[in-house]
């Protein structure tokens, strides 16, 4: 029997979501999926949503989204703004609704009534973007004490839990009893990550965290965002405009363009894609390109590249 059960709303019967759906063009992609052992965490199943139904002004903002997130997993999320990045991550702890289609989490259907969505919130986690806006307490530590007691944890086991959390996002000690809207962009950032993160998510969804950073606090938060990967089981989801920055740091990559899953691989499966990522105006990383023109010079070099660290490495070989 499916872990995975709902019914069929026209058939009555019941139907097993599609775990692992992806563009035809990336059969390959399907099959790393689907022998990928890591337990199912979160399976987005069929997902339709539309804004401004009833009107004249309707727009499909998702158009039979599926995909399976899995423990442990760094996914990067990427798109054009108004692609249906942002409106999809909200229906992964249900702050939209769509449609049609469903999403199950830890094999429950977040939308069937009686649900426990709020406790969802907390495993869940989303972080939307520029979140400093929503720091509100008198000290940093409250602030990340906040969510662990709205969610029932004691207050002792609270506070141990904030403590905790703004030492791993890498705050030093003489921030704890600051006033948040005293730091700097960055460790505002990072207060604002915590206070998620203190409520002890299974899945970690980060909405251009980044945005609006100088380059250097921008390479910071994404240094602290990958630590975080040693927190065994959790899933991260950063969802991003740079391809550097996926093609960096994320395990998997995911391509929505105009409501729709385009792809769904590994950086290198997806960004060898190059020619239908330049048709839809979604660059590749700028290596893939350097190495392309390194190829056309006549240098005799692997051009499906990402990284500048691979990049060096390759002409090095090519050189030999």
């Amino acid at each position: 029997m499916s872990l995975f059960k709902k019914k069929n709303k026209d058939s009555g019967k019941e139907r097993s979501p599609e775990v692992t759906s992806v563009d035809r063009n990336m059969a390959s992609e399907t099959e790393n999926s689907s022998t990928d052992p890591r337990v199912p965490l979160l399976v987005a199943d069929h997902l339709v949503y539309e804004y401004s139904r009833g009107t004249n002004q309707l727009v499909r903002a998702l158009d039979d989204v599926s995909f399976t997130i899995r423990k442990g997993e760094f996914i990067g999320l990427i798109g054009h703004t108004g692609s249906g990045k942002s409106t999809l991550v909200q229906h992964l702890n249900a702050l939209l609704s769509p449609v049609s289609g469903t999403v199950y989490f830890n094999g429950e259907d977040v939308f069937e009534k009686g649900y426990d969505r709020k406790k969802l919130r907390s495993k869940v986690g989303l972080v939307f973007q520029y979140p400093e806006h929503q720091l509100f307490e008198e000290t940093v530590f409250a602030d990340v004490c906040f969510g662990p007691k709205n969610i029932g944890m004691s207050r002792k086991q609270a506070e141990l839990t904030a403590y905790e959390t703004i030492k791993k996002v890498g705050l030093p000690d003489e921030c704890f009893y600051q006033s948040p809207f005293d730091l700097s962009g960055g460790q505002k950032r990072r207060v604002a990550i915590a206070g998620v993160l203190a409520m002890k998510p299974e899945l970690l969804v980060l909405d251009e965290p980044t945005a609006g950073l100088d380059p250097k606090g921008r390479e910071e938060i994404l240094t602290m965002i990958d630590s975080l990967r040693s927190d065994g089981d959790m899933a991260i989801v950063l969802v991003s405009h740079s391809m550097e920055d996926v093609a960096q740091y994320a395990d998997r990559i995911m391509v929505i363009e105009k409501g729709k899953k385009m792809f769904d691989g590994t950086p290198h499966e997806v960004f060898s894609h190059i020619k239908e990522l330049d048709e839809i105006g979604l660059a590749a990383p700028e290596m893939s390109y350097v190495m392309r023109d390194l190829k056309k010079a006549g240098i005799d070099v692997n051009t499906n590249i990402l990284t500048v660290s691979e990049a060096r490495d390759e002409i090095l070989r090519a050189l030999g």
